[in-house]
């Protein structure tokens, strides 16, 4: 088995950034990398400085926006390494990331993919992502978001890892792919690293977390923390991936959570409270009602493909539904937690 891990980083419009981000992978204390560049059409002049000033970068040039799946499968498809470590262009890397979460693999051969500890960049001892905490409506967050990083010492598994920067194995993501992917390129961005991590948990994959594998992350730098787009796409398609992934029962089950969460939600909308809260500060009470209807009715359009999906996926799981429950009892988040998670505006201390 090769030691060579392919870094790929998804670039659309990085210009303030990208810089940084492939200076932390260069000077990285693991030997052994390729670094993929995927741009996603930027018209910023970020290829111009990636051409310019990294020549020994593998840059793939993107004739139109392909979303976080259809950009990141560009790459995948591209590595020659038996490792693939996925990596946002706002995130910055610790010297000794990449070599702490080969460790971290190496050690758990059952694994098929390791999660980093991802800290804010603009507030670095604070947590935005240790892993993924699931919600049985599809949802999902950062595990530990907005604690500080030494609550998060352990070496320990996690339901899966933050497409921010997250190693994968790559016989993982062949045993995992549906209809020639690996991300799902409908989601177009958004959820796909959740519903990469219920894929691998079904075929019986573990993810560990690696505390050492530090990254900095400039949260939604690419599409703002409180878009209306990203509002749209998230609750779209955490339905798409309840549909693509869980049983019926969990679907049914999973509607009263989705209920309780809209009842905080809409308290938090009223009351100025969690990422709802911020959101109509930002924009208003009505827009965000749209948008949840917008994402109904795309949902049900797709309804039909994600069904076909969905037939593959359940056809080749390994896990029971009992199993599949237990998931949320261990790494799950409650409701209220979910409903009022803060946004990074909100600040962390």
């Amino acid at each position: 088995m090769s030691d060579l891990v392919s870094v790929i980083i998804l670039n659309w419009n990085g210009k303030d950034y990208i810089r940084t981000c492939l200076d932390k992978v260069l000077i990285q204390n693991y030997p052994n990398t390729e670094i993929i560049v995927v741009d996603n059409a930027s018209d910023d002049g970020s290829v111009e400085i990636i051409r310019r000033s990294y020549p020994n970068v593998d840059l793939v040039e993107n004739k139109q926006n392909l979303g976080f799946g259809g950009g990141n499968n560009i790459g995948i498809r591209r590595a020659k390494g038996d490792y693939v470590l996925i990596l946002n262009n706002d995130a910055e890397l610790d010297e000794g990331c990449i070599r702490a979460m080969r460790e971290a693999l190496d050690r758990h051969p059952k694994c098929g993919g390791c999660a980093s500890k991802i800290y804010f960049k603009n507030n670095p001892q604070i947590v935005d992502a240790a892993g993924i905490a699931v919600f049985p409506d599809g949802l999902s967050t950062g595990r530990g978001r907005f604690e500080h990083g030494d609550l998060y010492e352990k070496e320990e598994e996690v339901f899966g890892a933050s497409g921010c920067c997250a190693l994968f194995r790559k016989e993982m993501l062949e045993d995992i792919e549906v209809a020639g992917e690996y991300y799902d390129e409908d989601f177009f961005a958004y959820a796909d690293d959740t519903d990469l991590g219920w894929r691998a948990r079904l075929r019986g994959w573990g993810c560990i977390y690696a505390p050492e594998a530090k990254t900095y992350h400039l949260h939604s730098a690419g599409s703002g923390s409180h878009s209306a787009a990203k509002a749209f796409l998230v609750e779209r398609n955490r339905i798409w991936l309840q549909v693509k992934s869980f049983p019926v029962s969990l679907i049914l089950y999973g509607q009263y959570f989705t209920l309780m969460r809209y009842f905080y939600q809409a308290y938090g909308a009223f009351a100025g409270k969690g990422a709802s809260g911020e959101f109509t500060r930002e924009h208003s009470r009505t827009k965000l009602a749209k948008i949840l209807f917008k994402a109904y009715l795309s949902a049900l359009n797709g309804n039909g493909l994600m069904m076909r999906k969905r037939r593959e996926i359940r056809r080749r799981s390994l896990m029971s539904t009992v199993e599949i429950f237990r998931c949320f009892k261990t790494y799950g988040i409650k409701t209220r937690d979910m409903a009022f998670m803060r946004s990074e505006a909100e600040g962390t201390i």
